[in-house]
């Protein structure tokens, strides 16, 4: 009976070498690299990253060109509010030259979105007042600052 066993171990030692260099031989195979990529791969592979650049560059594009509209905006904003505080401006000095007790000359109107200032002299606190009422007046003033100078006589 131990001849039987002893033959049946000597039996085995071949299969487990086969099967010890199996697994050698898949083991070795992980680290080899894949074999290279096909034609119709490397084409795949490109055609997906000019795809995703497209994608990129396209919303590139729209973000730069919403930007560009708000800019515009902006711009097309501030001309309009600079045109309207000219137009606050040139109405005040009208108004302001009308008057025979105040001098455009001795009166400087600046307009900073619909902010009338004036400087400079009135002859009398009563001029001083009617001048910021003139201003007052205006369509589009929001709030006058007189810092008008009464003029001493002298």
């Amino acid at each position: 009976m131990q001849d039987f066993r002893h033959t049946q171990v000597f039996r085995m030692r071949p299969l487990a070498a086969v099967a010890a260099l199996l697994a050698a031989a898949a083991l070795a195979a992980c680290d080899k690299p894949a074999s290279p990529p096909t034609a119709d791969q490397k084409m795949d592979g490109a055609t997906t990253r000019i795809e995703q650049k497209a994608n990129e560059i396209k919303d590139g594009v729209k973000t730069a060109a919403a930007d560009m509209a708000q800019a515009a905006e902006r711009g097309t904003s501030e001309v309009v509010d600079k045109v309207k505080d000219a137009t606050i401006t040139t109405a005040v000095n009208a108004r302001i030259a009308q008057d025979p007790k105040l001098s455009v000359m001795r009166i400087n109107v600046d307009t900073v979105n619909g902010r009338v200032l004036l400087r400079g002299t009135a002859p009398d606190a009563g001029a001083s007042e009617r001048a910021r009422q003139l201003a007052a007046g205006v369509e589009g003033v929001v709030a006058v600052d007189n810092q008008l100078v009464i003029a001493s006589k002298g």
